[in-house]
């Protein structure tokens, strides 16, 4: 499906076309930019978070209640800044899976937490049905070729009663706060990263970024697409005008 589709996270805006035009392209495109990002990707994120760090993932998943002895899919898991802080809520009773396209950052995760780690994307995840209490994601919903796939897996592999957690950053409503998000992710931080002499390999990856955010699904087609799927009591709240929280049940 190519990422024009109206069921892509992704609207058709001039400046990625640049960066593919298919979604077979965007697959192989992003795995590649992720791959090499891998290694400098948390110094990089660090630089980008905005306030928003290790505290902020690990009480977006508790507030929405991960707790301990549930299991946890954690798609888009990367290098697994999320993982860790589900690891943590679930305790040694629970279960922790990872699953990312990227081999790369799979490897970064492996090195910071021992979870069980799946190659696959979010439209196909290979698990049975009925296999998670709390399923979480990352900032990466901007990547996803089909949400409509991504969302009704999200639902098989969600208990009933289970719950998503998507976290995302979102274009401000302002255009002067948009540029100065697009400036901050795709100028600063990889002019940072380079400047510094580490992790230069960051800069392709965060401008594409900026140009994600832009051209990113609005909150309420989000919503849409969640309710489309079969999720119930379908939410979404915002932190300083960017960071947003969907979220939806798995009916019983």
């Amino acid at each position: 499906m190519d990422d024009k589709s109206p069921h892509g996270a992704l609207k058709d805006d001039p400046r990625l076309r640049p960066y593919f035009r298919s979604e077979d392209e965007r697959r192989r495109v992003t795995q590649a930019m992720f791959d090499e990002a891998a290694g400098g990707y948390d110094s990089a994120e660090a630089l980008t978070a905005l306030g928003s760090g290790a505290w902020y993932r690990r009480e977006v998943l508790r507030r929405n209640g991960l707790a301990e002895g549930m299991t946890l899919l954690d798609v888009a898991a990367g290098t697994g800044l999320v993982t860790v802080a589900g690891v943590a809520l679930v305790g040694p009773g629970g279960r922790v899976v990872a699953l990312d396209p990227s081999p790369g950052m799979l490897a970064e995760l492996r090195k910071k937490v021992s979870v069980e780690t799946l190659e696959g994307y979010a439209e196909s995840i290979p698990l049975p049905d009925a296999q998670v209490d709390f399923l979480s994601m990352g900032y990466a919903l901007r990547h996803v070729g089909d949400i409509d796939r991504a969302f009704s897996e999200y639902l098989r592999v969600l208990k009933p009663g289970g719950k998503v957690c998507l976290m995302e950053i979102s274009r401000p409503r302002g255009r002067l706060l948009r540029g100065l998000l697009w400036f901050h992710i795709s100028v600063l931080v990889p002019l940072l990263a380079r400047v510094s002499g580490r992790h230069a390999d960051v800069g392709r990856l965060w401008a594409y970024y900026g140009d994600t955010i832009e051209a990113a699904l609005d909150p309420d087609a989000i919503l849409d697409a969640l309710r489309r799927a079969g999720f119930a009591q379908v939410d979404c709240s915002v932190s300083l005008g960017i960071f947003r929280e969907y979220t939806g049940i798995r009916p019983a």
